[in-house]
Order: C-alpha cells, then sequence, then structure tokens
C-alpha cells in the first residue's frame, strides 16, 4: 500500500505476539449435524471474513462437503455435496461420479477453491476438483486410478502460479505414494516422483510447502528407520533428497502433518514417539542438518496429526488427543522449541473434540475444526479461539516532511526493506512512535514479533 508522498513507502503488517499461559475464549461457531457435513479432518482457508472448509463425510449423499462460513459465526453455507463413486456390478467399472471424503484442506486463488477428495472419481481412487467460492462451477480436474499416477489423496494442494502440487497416499510407480503436479485448468498431469518404501519414505498423508523451485514435505512411513522422512524434491521431479529420517525416539515418528518453512528451517510435528507416544514438534534446517524436537506431555496435548502455524516466532497447531481434559488441544511453543503451552484443552462436549487439522488466523482470533464433539459421538466441529495481543496494527500519519509510524505493542519491532518481496530488516533503535522523513530512501515497512 502507498501513501501519495513518494518516495516513501509503508505497508501495515498483522504478525504474532506471543501469550502467556492464560484462559483463552474459545466459540464454537458450527456443530455439524451430518445432514450439513460430518467429521472435518482438514483446516480452514480464510478470505477476507470468510472462511472456506471441507468435511470428510456427511452431506447429502454422505460422502462429505465443501463449506463457507463468516468468521463471526454467521452464514453457513453447504456449497457443495459430493456424490461419491457407483459401482456398476455389470461391467466391474466405477461409474464415473465427483469424487468423495475430502480430508486435505482448500487452496484459494481469487474465486476459486482447489481441494482433493480421498476417494470417488472414475476409480474411486480420488480426485483433484475445482468450485467457485460462491458453490458453482464444480469441476473435477484429475482423476486418480490411471496406471501409475498415484492414489488416495489424503491432503491439500500448494498453488505456485497455475500449478497445482500435491501427494497421494498410494500409488505412484512402486504403489507407495507419490508427488504430482496438475494446472489449474486440469491439464499437464505428471507424476513428479514416486516413493518405493525403502529409505526414500512412504505413504503421503501431508501436503508440501514450496520454495522457489523446491517442494519440502513429510512421508508417513519408510525412511531409514522406517518412520517417516522429511523430503525435497524439485518441482520438475529432479534432485529428490531424504533430507532427514525420523528413529523413534526424542525426534518422533510417523509425521502427519505438513510443515512451515521460515528462511532455512522447517518445523513440523510427528505423531508418535518411542517414549511416550505422545510426539513431538521439531525442527530442521533444509539442508538436514540441525534437528531439534519438543516432546509432548499428555497434560499440554498429544499425538499432534496438523501442520504448524507460525506467526513471527510463535508456532500454534493443534493435538487430537491430551490436554488437561484428554480430547486433545490448541497449543504454541517458541520457535526455539523450549516449551510447550496449552492454549485451550478440549472437553469433549459441544466444544469439540480430537482436533486433527491446523489453524487459521484472522485479526486476533484462531480458527480450526474437530473431528468429532459430544466425547466421540458428535459430526464435529468449527471453532474460533480468540487470544489477546495475537497481532499488532502498524499505523501511519505524515506531517509537513515527516511521516509517523507508530504500535502500541511492544512486543513487535519495525522491520523495513527496499521492495515488498525484498529482505526485511530490523530498523535501529526504532520505538514507537517512528519518524520518517519523507525525502529518505523510499522503503516498506512491517511488525515482526521479537
Amino acid at each position: 500500500m502507498k501513501t501519495n508522498v513518494k518516495p516513501f513507502r509503508f505497508i501495515m503488517a498483522l504478525l504474532s505476539l506471543g501469550t502467556c499461559a492464560t484462559a483463552q475464549t474459545l466459540t464454537t461457531l458450527v456443530n455439524f449435524n451430518g445432514g450439513d457435513g460430518a467429521n472435518p479432518q482438514a483446516g480452514l482457508v480464510a478470505s477476507g471474513g470468510t472462511l472456506y472448509g471441507t468435511t470428510y463425510a456427511g452431506g447429502s449423499s454422505g460422502y462429505g462437503t465443501v463449506f463457507a462460513i463468516n468468521a463471526n459465526g454467521s452464514g453457513f453455507t453447504n456449497l457443495y455435496n459430493f456424490i461419491g463413486a457407483t459401482y456398476d456390478t455389470n461391467t466391474g467399472t466405477y461409474v464415473p461420479a465427483d469424487g468423495a471424503n475430502p480430508s486435505g484442506g482448500l487452496v484459494l486463488s481469487g474465486n476459486v477453491l482447489y481441494g482433493t477428495t480421498s476417494a470417488g472419481g472414475t476409480s474411486d481412487e480420488g480426485t483433484v476438483f475445482a468450485i467457485n467460492t460462491n458453490g458453482n462451477g464444480y469441476t473435477i480436474l484429475y482423476n486418480f486410478g490411471v496406471g501409475g499416477n498415484g492414489a488416495e489423496p489424503e491432503a491439500g494442494l500448494v498453488l505456485m502460479s497455475n500449478t497445482l502440487y500435491g501427494t497421494t497416499f498410494i500409488g505412484g510407480r512402486f504403489g507407495e505414494g507419490s508427488v504430482f503436479r496438475v494446472n489449474t485448468d486440469g491439464t499437464a498431469f505428471t507424476n513428479i516422483y514416486s516413493f518405493s518404501g525403502g529409505t526414500n519414505g512412504s505413504n503421503l498423508v501431508a501436503g508440501l510447502v514450496v520454495s522457489g523451485n523446491t517442494l519440502y514435505g513429510t512421508t508417513y512411513a519408510g525412511g531409514s528407520s522406517a518412520y517417516g522422512t522429511v523430503f525435497r524434491v524439485n518441482t520438475d521431479g529432479t534432485a529428490f533428497s531424504n533430507i532427514y529420517s525420523f528413529n523413534g525416539g526424542t525426534n518422533g515418528a510417523y509425521p502427519e502433518a505438513g510443515l512451515a518453512l521460515s528462511g532455512g528451517t522447517l518445523y513440523g510435528t510427528t505423531s508418535w514417539d518411542v517414549n511416550s507416544g505422545n510426539g513431538t514438534v521439531f525442527s530442521v534446517n533444509t539442508n538436514g542438518s540441525g534437528l531439534h524436537s519438543c516432546l509432548f506431555n499428555y497434560s499440554d496435548g498429544a499425538n499432534p496429526q496438523a501442520g504448524l502455524l507460525l506467526l513471527g516466532n510463535t508456532l500454534y497447531g493443534t493435538t487430537a488427543n491430551g490436554g488437561s481434559s484428554t480430547w486433545g488441544a490448541v497449543f504454541q511453543v517458541g520457535t526455539n522449541l523450549s516449551s510447550i503451552i496449552d492454549l485451550y484443552s478440549f472437553l469433549g462436549g459441544s466444544d469439540g473434540d480430537s482436533p486433527e487439522a491446523g489453524l487459521a488466523l484472522v485479526g486476533n482470533t484462531l480458527y480450526g475444526t474437530t473431528q468429532n464433539a459430544n466425547y466421540g459421538f458428535g459430526y464435529g466441529t468449527v471453532f474460533a479461539l480468540n487470544v489477546p495481543g495475537l497481532t499488532a496494527t502498524l499505523n501511519i500519519a505524515s506531517s509537513g516532511g515527516h511521516v509517523t509510524l507508530s504500535w502500541t505493542n511492544a512486543a513487535f519491532s519495525l522491520q523495513a526493506a527496499p521492495t515488498v518481496t525484498g529482505v526485511y530488516t530490523n530498523v535501529a533503535n526504532a520505538a514507537s512512535p517512528y519518524t520518517n522523513a519523507i525525502t529518505a530512501q523510499q522503503q516498506f515497512f512491517r511488525l515482526q514479533k521479537n
């Protein structure tokens, strides 16, 4: 965003503030009833004041849904009901249908949502689909189950330019899962890499993170100790590398979630470990060095199956079990992985239980889903967890030949860069209010958590 005074420029940023272990306020926005969806296993994507997500089951045909809801809890809309696939006993084949059981989240580009289903389609092996945010224009971009192209995608997609990248749980040339790409118009599907089940890993249940022309991800199993891996591969399928193999000990086992990337460091979770069985939060450099991990105590949460939301120097996530009431938790941990803080423990009632998905941020509020509710007998929820002080706002005012930037949260520092996409560095000795001469070199500013 530019001022009307050149050469000074600024941007406003909403970034994180780590909180203390104080009670947070959770609001249940939706209690699914089965007919409107059931058992969401994926997180939400936010656009403006609207959240979009999927349910694994439920809906009019029982095969899952795509839904939208306003961040204030109003306006819930079932955008689409999946039909699945019908088996023709006369021909011994599946009648083409539209997909079933989406277990991954959505990615949004403009007014189009892209996602995957783990079943359904022409071979009942899953699909890649697109749908407009108003619920119109549902399109299958690709049907899995053809040759060695992969099958049963359980994770969402990552979008770069007009290309979608994703993973499959099984299939590929060796039957152990794959990484694929496909254009947003459904053309040029390519199996980028097939896993063999050995040291390179197997069975991908998590999505990817992209940096430049490199994709990073995890495998649930395989690797040198058969406890899963962290890997990298170029977007054209070259230069595959097993960055790290989990050994099941303090570094964890069986990663079910994707990764968060900051600089040269990847952050993720493992759903289990040999010592306590509770799982870990870990970090590892993109070259495979410097792995650090933090074990969960059951009271702080256990068995995370979702990726992490990275805000400044703080990571936020969910656990499917554990917490003070044993029904799962929302937690935070610093990027130094020193200690895990339980922000909220689910009670298993109307607030839900067993969150298996990551979090989305809108303002000071974290949004997520639980797979169940009412002690495992319900159909799941969408929830909002208000965390005071989670964000900070950069304000600007011009006067004469100067522009003054101000912010009220001392936990944030002012950073500057010569371009929006440039490298941001701390402004030396900058305290609020900070004055910048209009005649100074043009810069873009943001706030970053200390």
